[in-house]
């Protein structure tokens, strides 16, 4: 006497699928809970995500894709803002304004005043 062999394997549909990873995409949602909801296994549903990703890597091959960048826009010294240094030793205050203009003059007059 011989046995039919049963397969309980079910197939689901490219659509059903679809709707499955969507619900396990959504913030906050549990890739278990979205399986049980539909009657199905956990491990199932997460075979569909690798099988996703994996699919999805190698869709198209990566390449640079040229991007156009202004030139930056040149201000001219006029409209830079001063450089404005206050310094306080107890109840002195001294305020410094410099021409952003000489900022590196102003550096070097900082380094020695700090020395």
């Amino acid at each position: 006497m011989e046995q039919e062999k049963f397969s309980a394997r079910r197939n689901y549909s490219a659509q059903f699928r679809t709707l499955v990873l969507e619900q396990c995409a959504a913030p906050g949602a549990s890739v278990a809970k979205v399986a049980l909801s539909h009657g199905m296994n956990a491990n199932v549903v997460h075979r569909w995500r690798q099988e996703a990703r994996d699919s999805a890597s190698s869709v198209g091959v990566r390449e640079f894709v040229p991007v156009s960048v202004p030139a930056p826009t040149h201000t001219t010294h006029q409209d830079c803002a001063d450089i404005r240094i206050e310094l306080r030793r107890g109840a002195t205050t001294m305020a410094i304004t410099w021409p952003s203009a000489a900022a590196n003059e102003c550096a070097a007059w900082m380094r020695e005043l700090l020395r």
